[in-house]
C-alpha cells in the first residue's frame, strides 16, 4: 500500500506545540508549558497522587489527551516517535508536585525508560526528602517479541498502557494512597497483553518518502506504535473470522514460553480493548469488534468490558489492536478484587480522550434470525406471464450479470475518479445476488414479473444506496409494465411497452433527464430508439445506449455523483460515468 506524505500543518516543527495549543483550547481546565511542551491540570489536587506519563508524540489521543480529572496529572510531549528529554520530565515532575506522592508510567521503549527514569533520579536527589515518594512503573504489553528475541529490551509499550493509565487514575481520584496506585498499577502492567496489525506504515512530517512499503496484498503482525514492522508479514490479507482468532492465540497462548506472558488459565474473565491504530474506519473498526468478541466467545472466556475506538495510535497507521487485560480469579488473595478494577475502569474521566464505553458486559450475541417479512395473506394474485424462451430469458440476465461482475474494476475506477468510488461494486453485489436468486429458482422465465419484482427486491436489499434505488424503481416499475398486458407471454412489445412506463416512474423520482451525466442517458437512449422502431430494433437500441454513456464523457454534470466535482477536469480526462457505463454494460450483455 502506498504511504501517506501529505500532512495539514504549519510547520513539522510547530506541529507537536501547535497540537498542544488546540487540546488546552478544547479542555480549558488543561495548562500548557509550551517551552518543554508539558501539558496538566491546573490547579491540581495536592490531597490525590499524581500521574504522569509521556513520550513521543503522535500517539494522540495518548498521551496528553488522558490529562484531566479521574486519569492523569500531567504529560510530558516529545517530538513524533521520539522521547522527550529528562529536564522537560522533571519539570513535569514539578509541575504536579503534591503532598501525596506521584507515580510516573512510562511505555518499555529504551528512550522512555531512561529518560523518565533519569528525570526521577534527578528529582530524588534534588529532592531527598521527596525520594520515597515517586515510583516508576514501566507498561510493557507486547506479545509479537518472545522472550528469546526480546531478551534484554523486554516487550514493547502497546495501547495496554491506557488501561493502566484508566484504573490506576480512577484509584488516585478516589483517594488512593501512593501505595496502592503504584501496586494496582504494576498488577495491570503484569497482567495485560496486545498485538497489533496493520496493512501498511506511516510518513513522519518533516521526514522524506518511505521507499518501501507493504504490498496491496500483504499485512504485518506485530506492529509497534513508531512505525517500526511486525515481526510477520502475511499475504493475502485474511477475513477477520480467520484473523482475530489467530491473534487471540498470540495473545493468550499458555503453550508457546516464549510469548506466555500472562497466567491465562483458560475460560478465564477479560477486558477487551480494541484499538484503531489511526487509520482505520470506524466501520472497519466495528466489525474487528464483533469477530473478536466471537472469536473470545468460541474459545470460552468472559468479555466483562469491551472498549474500542482511538486510543493510541502510530499516526494514521492503517491498521488495529487488541488487548486483554486478564481479571483476577478470588482464589488470588494478592490480586486487586476484579469488582475494584472493574468499577476504576467504568467511572468517567473528565479528558477529551478517553471513549465512551457501556460499564457493563456485552450482551449474549444472538443465535436466532428474525424471519424475513411475508406479502400479506389478502394481496392481490400476481398476472402470470411467460417468456417466449425461458432458457434464453435466464441466460440473457446471467450474461448481464457477470458482465457487471467482470467489469467492476473499470466502474471502480470511473467511480473514483467521478464520484465516491463505490458503483462497481455495488452493482457487482446486485449482479452476485440476481446470479443467487437465479440459482435457487426464484427468477425463472415461466414467471417473468414475479422475476423483475425479485430483481428489484435484490436491488434494494443487495445494492442499497442512490444506485439500488433507482434500479429497484425501475425494475418495480417494469413488474407493474408487464403485469399491465393482456398477455400469457412476454413479447419484444410487451416488454417495450413495459420499459417505457418503468422509464415513467423513474423519472417521478430523480430529476436526471438526458443529458445529465448519470445512468438516465444510457436507459432513455436505448427505450426511446427501441420505441421509435416500434420494439423490433434491439440492436439499433443498444447501440444508441452505447454512444449515450461514450458521451457522458464531454457532459458538464446537471445531476447525481459528478454534479459536485470539477466538470471541466473529468471532461479533460475523458471519464465517463460510472452508472452509465453500468447500463451500457448490461444492456450489451444481453442478446435477443
Amino acid at each position: 500500500m502506498s504511504v501517506q506524505s501529505k500532512h495539514f500543518l504549519n510547520t513539522p516543527e510547530s506541529l507537536v506545540l501547535d497540537s498542544l495549543e488546540g487540546l488546552c483550547t478544547i479542555n480549558p481546565r488543561l495548562a500548557l508549558e509550551p517551552q518543554n511542551k508539558i501539558i496538566y491540570t491546573k490547579p491540581h489536587d495536592r490531597s490525590k497522587v499524581a500521574l504522569v506519563c509521556g513520550g513521543g508524540s503522535g500517539h494522540e489521543p495518548a498521551h496528553a489527551s488522558f490529562v484531566g480529572e479521574g486519569m492523569l496529572t500531567g504529560a510530558v510531549c516529545g517530538l513524533v516517535f521520539a522521547s522527550p528529554n529528562p529536564s522537560q520530565v522533571k519539570r513535569g515532575i514539578e509541575l504536579v508536585d503534591n503532598d501525596k506522592g506521584t507515580v510516573i508510567i512510562v511505555k518499555n521503549y529504551t528512550g522512555d525508560v531512561l529518560n523518565f527514569g533519569l528525570a526521577k533520579e534527578q528529582y530524588a536527589s534534588i529532592h531527598p526528602n521527596k525520594a520515597d515518594r515517586i515510583k516508576f512503573v514501566v507498561v510493557g504489553d507486547d506479545v509479537a517479541v518472545g522472550r528469546s528475541q526480546g531478551a534484554i529490551v523486554g516487550r514493547r509499550g502497546l495501547a495496554g498502557t491506557v488501561l493502566v493509565y484508566k484504573i490506576a487514575g480512577a484509584l488516585a481520584n478516589r483517594g488512593g494512597s501512593l501505595n496502592e496506585v503504584y501496586n494496582i498499577s504494576q498488577w495491570i502492567a503484569s497482567n495485560v497483553v496486545t498485538i497489533g496489525v496493520s496493512l501498511g506504515h506511516v510518513h513522519v512530517p518533516g521526514t522524506a518518502p518511505p521507499t518501501s512499503h507493504l504490498s496491496d496484498s500483504e499485512f504485518e503482525i506485530g506492529m509497534g506504535i513508531h512505525n517500526e514492522s511486525g515481526n510477520r508479514r502475511v499475504s493475502p490479507v485474511p477475513p477477520l473470522h480467520n484473523l482475530i482468532p489467530h491473534l487471540l492465540e498470540l495473545l493468550t497462548s499458555t503453550t508457546d514460553h516464549d510469548r506466555s506472558f500472562v497466567p491465562f488459565q483458560g475460560k478465564d474473565d477479560v477486558v477487551v480493548l480494541v484499538n484503531n491504530l489511526g487509520g482505520i474506519s470506524e466501520l472497519e473498526l466495528s466489525g474487528v469488534v464483533a469477530a473478536t468478541r466471537k472469536a473470545l466467545d468460541a474459545c470460552g472466556f468472559g468479555t466483562l468490558r469491551l472498549l474500542s475506538g482511538t486510543f493510541m495510535t502510530s499516526l494514521n497507521m492503517p491498521g488495529f489492536s487488541i488487548t486483554l487485560l486478564r481479571l483476577p480469579t478470588e482464589k488470588e488473595k494478592s490480586a486487586p478484587p476484579a469488582t475494584l478494577i472493574l468499577s476504576l475502569l467504568d467511572e468517567k474521566p473528565d479528558v477529551p480522550g478517553w471513549k465512551w464505553s457501556s460499564g457493563s458486559s456485552p450482551l449474549p450475541l444472538p443465535t436466532q434470525i428474525t424471519p424475513p417479512y411475508k406479502q400479506e395473506a389478502d394481496a392481490a394474485p400476481l398476472a402470470k406471464l411467460k417468456s417466449l424462451d425461458s432458457n434464453a430469458f435466464l441466460e440473457n440476465i446471467k450474461r448481464a450479470a457477470h458482465g457487471l461482475i467482470t467489469a467492476e474494476p473499470d466502474i471502480t475506477r470511473m467511480d473514483s475518479i467521478g464520484g465516491d468510488g463505490d458503483c462497481g461494486l455495488t452493482l457487482k453485489a446486485g449482479a452476485e445476488g440476481v446470479l443467487a436468486k437465479i440459482d435457487d429458482g426464484t427468477i425463472n422465465g415461466d414467471d417473468v414479473v414475479r422475476s423483475m419484482i425479485t430483481i428489484a427486491t435484490v436491488a434494494e436489499e443487495a445494492m442499497g444506496g442512490t444506485s439500488g434505488a433507482l434500479y429497484s424503481i425501475f425494475f418495480s416499475g417494469l413488474a407493474q409494465g408487464l403485469q399491465a398486458q393482456a398477455s400469457s407471454f412476454a413479447n419484444a412489445e410487451i416488454w417495450g411497452k413495459s420499459l417505457v412506463l418503468a422509464l415513467a416512474h423513474l423519472y417521478i423520482y430523480t430529476r436526471a433527464r438526458s443529458p445529465s451525466r448519470t445512468l438516465v442517458d444510457p436507459l432513455a437512449a436505448f427505450i426511446e430508439v427501441f420505441q421509435e422502431k416500434s420494439f423490433t430494433s434491439f440492436s439499433e437500441a443498444v447501440k444508441a445506449a452505447g454512444v449515450a454513456a461514450e458521451e457522458t464523457k464531454n457532459i458538464e454534470a446537471k445531476a447525481g455523483r459528478s454534479a459536485y466535482l470539477e466538470s471541466e477536469r473529468l471532461i479533460a480526462d475523458q471519464v465517463p460515468d460510472a452508472g452509465a457505463w453500468g447500463i451500457k454494460t448490461i444492456l450489451e450483455s444481453l442478446q435477443v
